[in-house]
């Protein structure tokens, strides 16, 4: 262990499964490459007690479920260890919906991070119950730990694909691609979808009275210009540009095969009001084939 240090922590949720211990070991890679802390936590839910005559049994089989949490802890911080031992590491075990509880620590977090299903072994279980719910709510990014494809076999040049649109929230997600490109000295690729974005009601006139190559060369331009804005930051961090007239979700996923992660923002432009995570990164979230960072459009 360490001396404690001043910036927040990350945050990762375990339970007892192997996508957890993933996650943990990614989480803990990732704090030393940020040089913070990790913190590891377990919620589990309340026990009720609903009569005296079944209150000891109960108290009983609370103190066995909060056993099994403190193991699923313990092997959660070795594996972490293993990976980072240079990195601070504490446990908590907590009480209520998991959830809400990590919505609440990613106020103080660097990152919060998740793996992608739970104990249960259905496919997508805890994305669906948690990991959407946390990216939507989360005050900080929130990295979904996906193990389709073991990032052992990832080149250690291979990119940080990023999502952007022109909205703030791919402003956010692009700000935090290339932070994390640079610290693990990775290239960015940045992918724009025009197809996406001028099938809309303002820009459909726009589609049927201009040429394919006019409106490709002003998105192309537009790609140039959001990227520029931000690469200028960060002179030393390679970047290449893809320009694509496919669905946004389709060439993130197919991108995804080969990166070492791929950020998103909670919703892009043609998000409607009321749908707090877009599309395209749920679509991500259930199927990416690497981790998968969602970024807060307030996150700096």
């Amino acid at each position: 262990m360490t001396e404690a240090t001043p910036n927040k922590p990350i945050v990762v949720g375990v339970e007892g499964s192997p996508s957890a211990i993933h996650a943990a070991r990614w989480a803990a890679a990732e704090a030393a490459r940020r040089g913070t802390g990790l913190v590891i936590v377990h919620s589990s839910p309340p026990v009720p007690v609903h009569s005296p005559q079944v209150a000891v049994s109960i108290a009983e089989f609370g103190e066995a479920v909060r056993e099994q949490a403190r193991h699923w802890l313990a092997t959660a911080e070795a594996s972490a260890a293993v990976v980072a031992p240079q990195v601070e590491i504490s446990t908590e075990l907590l009480t209520g919906g998991a959830a809400g509880q990590l919505i609440g620590r990613s106020a103080s977090a660097e990152l919060v991070v998740l793996g992608s299903r739970g104990l249960g072994g259905f496919t997508g279980l805890l994305v669906g119950s948690i990991a959407v719910a946390v990216s939507t709510h989360a005050l900080c990014p929130v990295v979904v730990v996906r193990e389709a494809q073991p990032q052992a076999d990832r080149a250690e040049d291979a990119p940080i694909v990023v999502g952007v649109d022109g909205s703030a929230a791919s402003d956010a997600a692009l700000k935090f691609a290339f932070e994390t490109a640079a610290l693990r000295g990775a290239p960015v690729l940045a992918v724009r979808t025009w197809l996406d974005a001028v099938v809309d009601a303002t820009r459909l006139t726009v589609l049927i009275a201009a040429s394919i190559e006019a409106i490709e060369a002003d998105e192309r331009r537009l790609l140039a210009e959001q990227v520029a804005d931000c690469a200028k930051d960060y002179p030393d961090v390679p970047v290449r540009r893809m320009l694509s007239r496919d669905g946004s979700a389709r060439v993130l996923v197919e991108q995804s095969a080969s990166a070492q992660l791929v950020v998103v923002g909670t919703r892009g432009r043609g998000g409607f009001r009321g749908l707090l995570l877009g599309s395209t990164s749920q679509s991500l979230i259930y199927h990416a084939e690497c981790p998968v960072a969602v970024i807060p459009p307030a996150h700096r």
